[in-house]
């Protein structure tokens, strides 16, 4: 049976811990990046050049020897190939041993002098990734960019967060290397090395999920808002988990689509509204509450659903009289969406249970009633508010 060795070299070979430098000198063959094979000019064994899983796995079954060699960069265990090459190597009749290695993020914290036990990492390498709204959850985030460091800048301005003081790091482990501090709002236009990281410090994180935000944190304007009182409700019968994708249709000034972007801190949110000035109040309040998981869309359902990927939830708080194409195209997409509506006129009301149970759905109706007090010189009144039909259905539970 061959011995297979996946170690993580860190940033070069001046990081490789002393068990990986054992496992290189021990090998007869050895497979990695050009870079890292070049760091070893002095050893006697076979060189390959490659970095996919299935490759690397096609190679060692067909070598001869005993013993080899893979290496990855940064350590194993963070977001490294070493995943997906262990899940390649194991059709082949191997020992596979894993080496772990320094990775950027504890190399850059050292050299920063600041403890990361606490920090949130997230990559951006080929892949979508919501840094806004980890910045706002934590005092650092470390962010592997995969050379998108203008785009994740442009994302940080967009949330509100173009003060943020933030570490750069190039070709970490190289001669190369550089840490230099900076704002957010100047990554937009830097031009940085292909390998780079960044360290994101927020002084103020707040990580709650607060539910009936008060009407007056809103910007507003003459375009109408889901009440705090009936927001809370609607949330409670939305119960969005943290990964989800939902859509607000008709989202007015944003109320609804804030708190389920906070709510849906590793997940994405879709807001779609017809109204232009309302579109400009959406982005202002997704600014104001540092969210970067929205998509404003312009546009009218259930047309403009065409442009979002399926739903796992969806409110609708105004559907220009299509609730019913809107809740049908709905199903369509998923079969197991969540649907809340809410309703002023029985008419309304009548339209969205129609449509729902059309659709196959047992439509639940809560009708709220809320009332605010109101000074009146030394005493308080109780001003009513109109009653609102919050009709909910679906869910994987249905």
């Amino acid at each position: 049976m061959k011995k297979v060795y996946i170690a993580g070299m860190g940033m070069s070979r001046s990081t490789l811990t002393l068990r990986g430098e054992e496992a290189v000198r021990s090998s007869g063959l050895i497979i990695g990046a050009k870079r890292m094979l070049g760091e070893f000019p002095e050893i006697d064994a076979e060189k390959v050049v490659e970095f996919r899983g299935a490759k690397i796995a096609g190679i060692v079954r067909r070598y001869s020897g005993e013993v080899v060699t893979v290496l990855v960069s940064g350590d194993t265990g963070f977001f490294s190939a070493a995943d997906g090459l262990i899940r390649a190597l194991s059709g082949v009749d191997t020992e596979v041993e894993v080496i772990p290695g320094i990775s950027s993020m504890s190399y850059f914290f050292a050299k920063a002098g600041i403890p990361w036990q606490n920090a949130a990492h997230i990559s951006c390498h080929g892949r979508d990734c919501n840094v806004a709204d980890h910045v706002r959850r934590n005092r650092y985030t470390f962010i592997l960019t995969g050379g998108n460091t203008g785009e994740i800048g442009a994302g940080l301005v967009r949330a509100g967060f173009e003060g943020l003081p933030v570490l750069i790091g190039e070709n970490l482990g190289r001669e190369s290397e550089s840490i230099k501090s900076a704002l957010a709002e100047e990554l937009e236009t830097m031009d940085t090395a292909s390998l780079t990281v960044l360290l994101v410090c927020n002084p103020s994180p707040d990580d709650s999920v607060p539910s009936g935000i008060p009407d007056s944190r809103f910007i507003r304007g003459d375009v109408p808002m889901t009440k705090s009182e009936i927001r809370s409700v609607v949330m409670s019968r939305l119960a969005l988990r943290p990964e989800e994708t939902f859509v607000d249709i008709g989202a007015g000034t944003g109320s609804v689509t804030v708190e389920a972007a906070l709510s849906l801190w590793k997940g994405k949110v879709f807001a779609i509204e017809r109204n232009a000035d309302a579109v400009d109040l959406i982005r202002q309040n997704c600014r104001k509450f540092h969210v970067g998981n929205v998509a404003i869309i312009h546009g009218t359902a259930p047309e403009a659903l065409e442009k979002i990927e399926a739903p796992h939830a969806a409110f609708i708080g105004g559907s220009g009289g299509n609730i019913e194409e809107i809740v049908k195209t709905l199903c369509a997409m998923n079969p197991h969406i969540k649907i809340v509506i809410t309703a002023i006129a029985i008419e309304s009301l009548y339209d969205a249970v129609n449509a729902l149970s059309s659709a196959g759905m047992d439509p639940e109706i809560c009708q709220i009633s809320a009332a605010r007090s109101k000074k009146a010189g030394s005493l308080h009144m109780m001003t009513g508010q109109n009653p609102i039909f919050v009709i909910s259905a679906g869910g994987e539970d249905e």
